[in-house]
């Protein structure tokens, strides 16, 4: 994997991950790396310094590389028109579940348990499980699925 620091005709800045540098190539002729503030497909790489590993058996840990601030368009996803949609979609989705379901919180394992086996009536709820909790569940035949968390989404 090869991380570039890019950059649109726009002046916004971004990182992004490539499987090759000719992986960059081929996305970037195809116009499918697109910048993620504007949605411009007129991107160059802009300099950045590589991370050259050591060799020899050194003492001293390498220098950790800073997280870029979650703020900043660093963080930013470069997506195809098609990713762009299904990302809706699925947020679309997400936000349906929270509108219309009760958020039961770290009781959902107990409420979905009851739930299936007719201790309680039928309703939507979304809350929190561990993976433990949830493969549990699904070990019992209980039907769940995990709210996906989106680029963007703020802990």
């Amino acid at each position: 994997m090869i991380r570039y620091a890019l950059r649109c005709d726009h002046g916004h800045a971004f990182e992004s991950w490539f499987q090759s540098s000719a992986a960059y190539d081929s996305q970037h002729k195809r116009g499918l790396v697109a910048c993620p503030a504007c949605d411009s497909t007129k991107v160059e790489k802009a300099i950045m310094a590589p991370r050259i590993a050591r060799k020899g058996k050194s003492k001293s840990a390498p220098e950790p590389v800073a997280a870029p601030a979650e703020d900043t368009a660093s963080t930013s996803l470069v997506m195809a028109p098609q990713e762009r949609e299904l990302l809706s979609k699925l947020k679309e989705l997400r936000d349906h579940v929270l509108k219309n379901a009760d958020n039961v919180g770290n009781k959902f394992p107990d409420e979905a348990r009851k739930m299936h086996y007719g201790d309680i009536e039928h309703r939507a709820i979304y809350g929190e499980a561990t993976t433990e909790e949830a493969r549990a569940l699904i070990d019992e035949g209980v039907e769940v699925a995990p709210l996906p968390i989106l680029p963007g989404d703020r802990n």
